[in-house]
């Protein structure tokens, strides 16, 4: 997905946005920047974080920057930010989200004679593409706007000038971006887990579609918040940092919530709850509180050097990357009925292992519960799945050896009402060799996050748009 963070300060601001944007780092893989504006101009450094932390990367760059606005972002796609010459001055930007609609958009911007920059694979650069959209306008607020509304899927951006920041939240609000405030400075950021340790206050959400200005002196709305907002659901499952708020409503209660809710649901006879480290922790403590049953942890994490296990594209890799970082406690899990709460179950394959190396070490029963319901569509709105292609999805796997088909009757398997829903996750259930499975109910997440239906992204698992 990705991550951002920008601060203007009356003060040098290179502290703030180097710790700022490492709060970020669990949303992307790939690569890190930070951009500072000073009375040169635009300061930049861009770093592959593939195979190291942020920090690390980026300590002695720190050195070397100074400057009282600045950008940062944690990518999990192309190299960022970009310095931009346009008649709107020179700027550095920052997207994050997903243009679904960036050929079409390309050929109405450059006709036959594309000359932007291509990305690996001959891919069009999303960012550039952005601030062609906008350069095409007579002020940067215009052209965010412009932007946003020809962007089908999403894209939240930050625009360093030399007026100040500009932030933009992508028009459905898919995304957060988040306005904050201490002594002598204002800060933008996706995640709200950055904000107390650097002693900064959340001042608001921005509105869906709505750009602001943010200077040292404080926020100037540029263009008003639309109406309709669909957020992303899966920020509150899995993607956003515990300590983080969107909306007003912090992850860890929701992931507590949808936890309880599942063990309302629920009547196993089971020794002990326990997540899938780390995504499933909060969930398996909301259900373990809800059934008083004992939460224990059959599964610790050895974190210090191995990094996010979906990192690697090679998908041998990313199994062995899980299970290296997964360790066993043995005494926890012989002679055991072991429930697990877990996030999703994207592709299944890491969890199918997992649960083999329970039975391998005594389990009497592996029991899973996901706290969201089956992903039945592949995200189009956000680079969000950690799926390359829906087909891989352990519910259309299902479905296509129900059916044949991996397209057909999605919306009754996507039911959990209907005979299919309850086949495709039986079908799920012996293939990862399970006790019992059980999906989270959709109304039971909606009301575990707090919001109307209406103003939440539910694509992935029903398929409304």
């Amino acid at each position: 997905m990705g991550g951002f963070f920008a601060v203007a300060s009356r003060d040098d601001c290179v502290s703030d946005l180097f710790y700022g944007t490492d709060y970020h780092s669990h949303l992307g893989t790939r690569r890190g920047g930070l951009a500072v504006l000073n009375q040169v101009g635009v300061k930049r450094f861009i770093h592959n974080i593939e195979n190291s932390q942020f920090r690390s990367k980026f300590e002695d760059d720190i050195a070397k920057l100074h400057g009282r606005t600045g950008i940062g972002v944690i990518s999990d796609y192309e190299d960022q930010p970009l310095i931009i010459g346009s008649h709107l001055g020179t700027y550095a930007i920052i997207t994050v989200g997903k243009l679904d609609n960036a050929e079409e958009l390309a050929r109405k911007a450059y006709g036959s004679k594309i000359h932007f920059s291509e990305m690996t694979g001959g891919e069009i650069n999303p960012t550039e593409l952005v601030a062609t959209l906008i350069g095409r306008e007579d002020s940067f607020a215009d052209g965010i706007r412009a932007a946003q509304e020809a962007i089908e899927g999403s894209c939240s951006m930050l625009l360093l000038t030399d007026e100040g920041i500009y932030a933009g939240r992508d028009r459905l609000g898919r995304t957060p971006v988040i306005l904050a405030r201490r002594d002598g400075a204002y800060a933008a950021t996706l995640e709200t887990c950055a904000l107390p340790n650097l002693n900064y206050e959340i001042v608001r959400d921005l509105a869906p579609g709505e750009v602001v200005l943010i200077t040292a002196e404080g926020i100037e709305q540029k263009k008003p918040g639309l109406d309709r907002m669909q957020i992303c659901s899966f920020l509150w499952v899995y993607y956003g940092y515990p300590a983080s708020t969107y909306e007003g409503i912090n992850t860890e209660e929701v992931r507590n919530r949808c936890g309880a809710a599942l063990a309302r649901n629920d009547q196993p006879e089971i020794d002990l709850v326990a997540g899938v480290p780390d995504s499933g922790t909060s969930h398996a403590i909301g259900y373990a509180n809800e059934a008083r049953i004992a939460y224990r942890r059959p599964f610790v994490k050895y974190t210090p050097t191995w990094p996010r296990s979906f990192m690697p594209q090679d998908q041998t890799q990313r199994d062995l990357v899980a299970k290296m970082k997964l360790i066993p406690i043995r005494e926890l899990i012989a002679g055991q009925r072991l429930l697990f709460c877990e996030d999703s179950i994207v592709r299944g394959t890491q969890l199918k292992d997992t649960v083999q190396r329970l039975y391998d070490y005594g389990a009497r029963e592996v029991h899973m519960r996901p706290a969201c319901p089956p992903l039945v569509y592949g995200c189009k709105f956000l680079n969000f799945s950690r799926s390359r292609s829906e087909l891989d999805l352990a519910a259309r796997r299902a479905v296509k050896e129900l059916e044949g088909d991996g397209d057909k009757d999605l919306a009754a398997y996507a039911d959990s009402s209907t005979e299919k829903h309850s086949e495709m996750i039986e079908r799920i259930r012996r293939r990862l060799n399970l006790t019992t499975l059980g999906y989270q109910k959709l109304d039971d997440l909606v009301a575990a996050i707090g919001l109307p239906k209406q103003k939440l992204c539910t694509y992935c698992w029903d398929g409304a748009e």
